[in-house]
């Protein structure tokens, strides 16, 4: 049957002019300024006049040197605790793995305040290390404070992707190389490291992508002399005509591209394929008595730094008092009270705008699934990479994008379109499509095509087809694509402090940096940002019910 009929052909050609418009064409406009001279002539003038201004050059190797001390730091959390809990038997390793994601639902700018009050120079721990033993840790100092805080926001990443792998790796192996007599450390570096690479690399990739072009956490602990911030405050203080800005967009963009290009490179270059069938289930190695004491200990403060920031920030949104003591001296609901009265508006205008790019989300998600795994359209594959390269575009860069690109268009009925809600819609559908696409192909993937040729062989059209059969069967993924969108927009500040141009059109997120600028507006902030973590958390949750729920479950007697 041929698929590339026009009505086919109409949807891919208005997908692929969508994602030229806002994801190609901004990121190219950055480029492109950063390359051009007044005249719209190449030139490298911008990237020589980079290299000489001396910030500009230590905040180059701040930012490198900030993003590969958490993929370290994150690393030394997860490697462990994923071994432990994936290779032997511990009561409560569900709950381990649960509570280790739990930084996800934080966006890191969020807890960071929180985390100053906690683990400040004058902060609970120091106020308890000081009175005990007569000596401080410089956790939150500086570039320290903002490595601190991303590796307990993003190690969730290496945890994750690494205790998939060793889920998937044959236990047969590791018997094997003890029957040779390896053991210990050296099994775990000859043997089951190699083979769970692929699953460290991913997520390592990712921490590092992360934390290279984090906005937000930066600002709210008052640490500017990394890239990202550099490149916002040459734009908001300079304006939009400041090539330097346009420089480290650039930079931002090749880095973030190189790591999750390097992390696939590596690992193609390499066999990781084993030859029995991954994942053979075999009875969890017992830890000596000794050795259970040391992995509960680390166990036990890994969970307690992974809880502090969720802890610090409830804290705080209920202190009235809190200064130079280990816990608030009177506590309050003052703060809420606060946060309903002023700030309902940006409550609504994060329902609104990420509820309408979620759903934006999903109908392009479902469209572009349905092109490359039913249809023959020339070209459906580019669609996929396309959206596949937004998730390593900096919310930075596509904000600057926007601003350049679509300054001086109008809307009808909105006026300018960088000033208005519009472009918060379109910013964080961009952005969030990569989710809701592979959610939405690993729905389709699972219903076999012989139900709509059942469909089409009962005289039902494609279109009545995909309407009455495809979509419903796929309703799931959709679900779950919509509230993953949703949910990780709601978090988003990068794109959010570019494009606010007024209060009135600010989300959530935006009032959370407002107000965590000021001391007097910390508790607010606070009470703000528990409000976000309660919508993002409930939305994960119940995304991950949904796809549980639509999960294929085998039926007694059929046969699969």
């Amino acid at each position: 049957m041929n698929r590339t009929n026009p009505g086919i052909v109409a949807i891919g050609l208005a997908i692929a002019a969508f994602l030229l418009a806002f994801l190609v064409v901004p990121v190219a406009t950055v480029v492109y300024t950063a390359f051009s001279n007044a005249e719209g002539g190449f030139t490298l003038a911008h990237f020589s006049a980079f290299s000489e201004i001396s910030l500009m050059r230590e905040s180059f190797a701040n930012s490198l040197y900030v993003a590969g001390m958490t993929v370290l730091c994150a690393s030394l959390l997860a490697v462990p605790l994923a071994y432990l809990t994936v290779r032997f038997q511990f009561r409560g390793a569900a709950l381990i793995h649960t509570l280790g994601v739990l930084p996800l639902i934080m966006p890191a700018f969020v807890g960071a305040a929180a985390m100053q009050l906690l683990f400040g120079r004058s902060g609970s721990v120091n106020l308890i290390l000081n009175d005990a033993f007569g000596f401080t840790l410089p956790l939150m100092e500086g570039l320290h404070g903002v490595i601190f805080v991303e590796t307990l926001h993003y190690f969730p990443f290496v945890l994750l992707n690494l205790a998939a792998s060793l889920a998937n790796i044959d236990t047969s192996m590791e018997e094997a190389a003890q029957n040779l007599g390896s053991s210990g450390f050296r099994l775990f570096r000859k043997i089951v490291f190699p083979l769970a690479l692929p699953g460290y690399i991913a997520g390592a990739s990712l921490v590092f992508i992360k934390v290279f072009d984090d906005l937000g956490t930066p600002l709210v602990l008052n640490v500017t002399n990394l890239l990202a911030p550099q490149a916002y405050l040459r734009v908001t203080s300079i304006g939009l005509e400041d090539p330097i800005g346009y420089v480290i967009c650039v930079i931002l963009v090749v880095f973030s591209i190189a790591a999750m290009s390097g992390s696939w490179w590596f690992v193609q270059r390499r066999d990781f394929a084993i030859q029995s069938r991954g994942g053979v289930s075999a009875p969890l190695r017992r830890l000596g008595p000794w050795q259970t004491v040391l992995a509960n200990g680390w166990i036990a403060l890994v969970m307690l730094l992974v809880l502090s920031p969720h802890l610090g920030l409830l804290l705080l949104s209920l202190s009235k008092v809190w200064s130079f003591t280990v816990l608030p001296e009177q506590f309050t609901l003052m703060h809420y009270a606060t946060v309903f009265e002023d700030s309902t508006r940006m409550i609504w205008n994060t329902f609104l705008y990420c509820g309408l790019a979620a759903l934006l989300d999903v109908i392009l998600g479902t469209a572009i699934a349905y092109l490359v795994l039913r249809t023959k359209l020339p070209g459906r594959q580019l669609l996929d990479h396309m959206v596949t390269v937004a998730l390593a575009m900096p919310g930075l860069v596509l904000g600057i994008g926007y601003l350049r690109t679509f300054r001086g268009v109008e809307l009808p009925w909105f006026g300018p379109l960088t000033a208005s809600g519009v472009i918060f819609v379109i910013a964080y559908a961009v952005r969030r499509l990569p989710y809701a696409l592979r959610s939405c192909m690993a729905a389709l993937a699972q219903i076999h095509p012989s139900l709509e040729e059942a469909a089409g062989n009962l005289g039902a059209g494609r279109w009545r087809t995909v309407r009455r059969i495809v979509v419903p069967l796929m309703m799931g993924g959709i679900l779950a694509g919509f509230v993953t969108s949703f949910v990780t927009a709601a978090g988003e500040i990068s794109e959010t402090i570019l494009l606010t141009s007024r209060e009135s059109l600010a989300p959530m997120s935006y009032g959370i940096y407002l107000y965590m600028q000021s001391i007097a507006g910390r508790g607010p902030g606070a009470a703000l940002g528990v409000i976000a973590v309660v919508l993002i958390g409930v939305g994960t949750w119940y995304s991950h019910r949904l796809v549980a729920a639509r999960a294929p479950r085998d039926v007694p007697g059929e046969k699969t």
